[in-house]
């Protein structure tokens, strides 16, 4: 039980982004039967309609694992029957949208009208817009409930309906295609507008002012939702340029069109990620004692040179002087020695991306690739420098075992990044010398490193102090946003045909592991 509730906070919140997932590949999937399939496409419906039957299944079952796990979470923290807890608003919640979600999957299977599974989606939404911040504020709350179900509605349509899009593209005829693209983006230029303008709104509300943008872990999370918004809007806009010029020209090739398509379900994902890691956060508003000053949060991010490549004693730490007993005690205050531990291990954590980044550049030059081709195996000894060093309490360092250090939410989520570290450089590197000749062994990078961006925007530190948390958080978001844009634009290299855009997404991703590098080697804190 101590266990379960130790994690349930990490396990929340990447439950919460599976459940925005599904939701939205529900809702999506509806709008767009509804309002841009003709049901003369027969192949292409009962595909699509498999597909949202088996994501309106997943989310019944995500809500169902999530109202069992706060019930188990209140009764391990209250010490109360589970059946006095089930009047909670939250634990109800859950339990009427595992529901709303069976109702939608009944429907589509028994084949009756969409219009049915619309009004139970919309049902949905509302239900799952009472457990936001939305219904905890006293001020604007029906404006701010009107704002939250309009903002993931928009989401639901755009993101939710693009899976069904590309669906469509494979098995649909030349004629219907073009049509099919030209609802869709109508569909998807209404739902921008909406999300935004909602977004807009929900962030003035919750945030305040724009100090907070960077001066809190609130505002942090939210700046790296805006950008990683501002890249969705570019593949979209990219693929209506694209819809518009084959309407007009009906040769035109839409190949790259499929790709952004794919890119946009994976940047969306971790949007989605994001977003459920962001309501786990009070609003910035009502922590504004704890807000950063722009002078801190410049003296935390500002280059620091020469890096710190000198380690201090693991004795000299402060967890050193807990003994094995004490290690369920509060943890003690962090001491220099800590401070300089942890920028020792992220300053060479820097030295080995800078290293791979530099490489994987120079497997460009056709007389440095076939040494340079070797770079992913840079990995392996990142993933044994991180295993080792990243949790100085930990076994081998320190006095916790390994299994009761996975106890501890922050040291999970370590060890699970560097199980992806280790799987990246293995599989990549026997892609690059050819040992593996299936295709689909070349998208473990991607998938990964996209992956381990998603967790790092869900990763936290569980510090008491509010402030030193968002200082924290500051450094590390860049580096997920870096490695969105090294994994997308991997996969794009590998999705798109020869060209512009495949060249150029050949060049960011390893440009993006030399600014990742750089993150890393200049990174403080203190």
């Amino acid at each position: 039980m101590q266990l379960f509730l130790d994690i349930y906070g990490f396990l929340n919140v990447v439950l919460r982004g599976f459940i925005l997932a599904v939701q939205s590949l529900t809702g999506g999937g509806v709008a767009f039967l509804i309002l841009a399939l003709p049901r003369a496409e027969t192949a292409t419906w009962t595909r699509s309609r498999r597909m949202l039957f088996w994501g309106a299944v997943a989310l019944s079952i995500a809500e169902a694992l999530s109202a069992a796990g706060l019930l188990v979470l209140l009764h391990g923290t209250l010490e109360q029957p589970l059946l006095q807890l089930l009047d909670v608003h939250a634990v109800l919640a859950a339990l009427a949208a595992s529901a709303l979600a069976a109702a939608i999957a009944f429907v589509v299977r028994a084949d009756k009208p969409l219009n049915w599974a619309a009004a139970l989606c919309l049902g949905l939404l509302a239900t799952q817009v009472t457990v936001t911040h939305a219904v905890s504020r006293s001020e604007h709350a029906p404006q701010l409930f009107l704002a939250e179900f309009a903002h993931m509605a928009g989401v639901a349509v755009w993101i939710g309906g693009i899976p069904y899009f590309l669906l469509s593209l494979l098995h649909s005829d030349l004629p219907a295609r073009r049509r099919i693209a030209a609802r869709f983006s109508a569909m998807s230029v209404g739902s921008v507008a909406t999300l935004v303008a909602a977004g807009f709104y929900l962030a003035s509300e919750y945030v305040g002012d724009a100090k907070a943008l960077y001066g809190s872990s609130y505002g942090v999370m939210l700046s790296a939702k805006i950008v990683l918004l501002a890249a969705l809007l570019m593949f979209g806009g990219m693929n209506f340029l694209t819809v518009r010029r084959w309407k007009r020209e009906p040769g035109t090739s839409i190949s790259s069109m499929r790709r952004f398509a794919e890119t946009e379900i994976g940047v969306g994902l971790t949007v989605l990620f994001c977003a459920a890691s962001l309501a786990s956060l009070p609003p910035a508003r009502e922590m504004a004692n704890d807000w950063a000053s722009a002078r801190e949060v410049v003296g935390r991010v500002a280059p620091q040179w020469p890096p710190r490549l000198e380690s201090p004693d693991h004795a000299s730490l402060s967890t050193s002087q807990q003994s094995a007993v004490d290690l369920a005690a509060p943890a003690p205050p962090r001491t220099d020695e800590d401070i300089a531990w942890s920028e020792y291990n992220h300053h060479w954590a820097g030295i080995f991306v800078l290293l791979m980044g530099c490489m994987a550049l120079a497997e460009h030059i056709e007389r440095l690739a076939p040494i340079a081709r070797h770079w992913p195996l840079v990995f392996l000894g990142l993933g044994a420098f991180i295993f080792v060093r990243a949790d100085e309490a930990a076994w081998p360092l320190g006095h916790m075992g390994f299994f009761e250090s996975l106890r501890d939410p922050e040291i999970a989520q370590h060890k699970l990044l560097t199980l992806l570290v280790f799987i990246f450089g293995v599989f990549e590197w026997r892609v690059r010398v050819g040992a593996l000749r299936n295709s689909a062994a070349a998208y473990v990078f991607p998938l990964v490193i996209a992956a381990a961006a998603a967790f790092l925007l869900t990763h936290s530190h569980g510090l008491t102090n509010p402030k030193e948390e968002m200082l924290i958080e500051v450094s590390h978001t860049p580096l997920a946003l870096v490695g969105v844009a090294a994994g997308w634009s991997r996969w794009l290299e590998l999705r798109l045909d020869r060209g512009a855009a495949h060249k150029i997404a050949s060049v960011v991703w390893p440009v993006s592991f030399v600014f990742a590098g750089l993150l890393l080697l200049f990174y403080r804190e203190a």
